[in-house]
């Protein structure tokens, strides 16, 4: 099996610090993003990865090749024309079923099914009551795809589309790429993979829709925060053992070694990485990179790029990097 994985966008959610760090690329409680995701994929007999770059490509490619012992093929979307224009690149490399993952969120998924489904194709899918945010999948009755339909403002279904994907029948799949391709672009000059789904569908292709257990998204300050929060409560959490004078831990936290804190409460919900140091403050809800210095300050709600100096103030739901802040 081969896998896409589509990493060529900007990650404006996270501005400043996708500035300088590639959205697959930020930690949540100690790790990059997409870490977790290639965890969650070690149980397959994966042949290549076909890496869809763009922003910060030179650091996405150096990680990959410096941190997963797999073959890597790498593939520049210079034109971001969206998901159809991004998977239409790795047409070239594919020679076989392939795993499509969108690494912006997390999920517990049984990948098991790409081994045992008879289907053209497996969507993976979350049951959500917010369904007017996502792309939903209409079934029948067996689980199978009718139609897919973006944001709908009544609950046709409320099944949404988490971009995790497998695709047996991969040349129909590419025949709809093209299909899609030929048309007029959607919303923001795009082209969407769902438009591709669809064309298999309706060319009497099977799709199977199977549910996950959980999905977190990373794609955002508020939802990232989220995804700390159960990462560090289903086993991520770490205390250093050391001396803390004047301080109080509000579990869940991941605190590594080399973080030096007097006099401040840190939790819950707090990552907070090596070489940094907390006086005299308050952190919560937060996650905290590498090297960050906070003094007489407030921070809640916020995530902070390494190297940071907090001093004297509060900062309250934004994203801060590079002397930077923005409102999350």
């Amino acid at each position: 099996m081969q896998i896409i994985v589509p990493l060529a966008g900007k990650g404006t959610r996270l501005l400043p610090l996708t500035k300088r760090v590639p959205k697959p690329l930020v930690r949540v409680a100690g790790r990059p993003v997409m870490d977790y995701v290639m965890d969650t994929v070690k149980s397959l007999s994966v042949d290549e990865l076909i890496v869809i770059t763009g922003h910060l490509k030179e650091t996405v490619e150096r990680y990959i090749v410096e941190h997963y012992p797999i073959k890597a093929t790498f593939v520049e979307q210079k034109t971001l024309d969206g998901t159809a224009g991004a998977i239409n690149l790795a047409r070239p490399y594919v020679h076989g079923p392939v795993l499509i993952i969108f690494v912006d969120t997390l999920f517990d998924a049984d990948l098991s099914l790409t081994q045992t489904s008879d289907a053209d194709g497996i969507l993976w899918a979350k049951e959500v009551e917010d369904y007017q945010r996502f792309g939903v999948i209409v079934t029948d009755r067996h689980g199978y795809m009718k139609t897919i339909v973006e944001k709908p403002s009544t609950p046709v279904s409320k099944l949404a589309n988490i971009g995790l994907y497998y695709i047996k029948d991969w040349k129909t799949l590419f025949d709809g790429i093209a299909h899609v391709l030929r048309q007029p672009p959607g919303k923001g000059g795009e082209y969407y993979l769902t438009d591709a789904f669809q064309y298999m569908v309706n060319r009497g292709r099977r799709l199977f829709t199977a549910p996950v257990g959980g999905w977190y998204d990373c794609g955002k300050v508020e939802t990232l925060l989220e995804t700390n929060r159960h990462l560090l409560e289903q086993g991520r959490a770490r205390v250093p053992q050391g001396p803390c004078p004047g301080c109080t831990i509000v579990p869940p936290v991941y605190i590594e070694d080399g973080v030096t804190i007097h006099d401040a409460t840190v939790g819950p919900n707090v990552s907070l990485e090596a070489g940094s140091s907390v006086a005299e403050s308050t952190i919560a809800n937060s996650i905290l990179g590498r090297n960050v210095r906070v003094v007489r300050s407030a921070v809640r709600d916020s995530l902070v790029g390494d190297d940071q100096v907090i001093e004297g103030k509060t900062i309250e739901r934004s994203v801060f990097d590079g002397g930077t802040l923005a409102p999350a």
